[in-house]
């Protein structure tokens, strides 16, 4: 029996989480590497998406006040 090394392209099942200056690979929950970003590194980012200047991230959106407020809890009667 011979083994043979083989090849798998995996390139589109690799997840980059952005970490401390740097971006970390894995690919499942195994990390297999990172990519070292420069210090003066731009980022471009969606609508409705920043990041600050630790490298967080974050999202905008609109949210209500109160969510499960009814048109009847006007008063204890249940009517307004």
């Amino acid at each position: 029996m011979t083994l043979n090394q083989q090849k798998l392209d995996i390139t589109d099942r690799i997840v980059g989480k952005l970490v401390n200056g740097s971006i970390e690979l894995y690919l499942e929950n195994e990390s297999i590497g990172k990519i070292t970003l420069p210090k003066d590194s731009q980022f471009e980012m969606s609508h409705h998406f920043e990041i600050d200047q630790q490298q967080r991230i974050f999202q905008h959106y609109t949210s209500t006040n109160q969510p499960d407020a009814r048109y009847t809890d006007c008063d204890d009667g249940g009517w307004c």
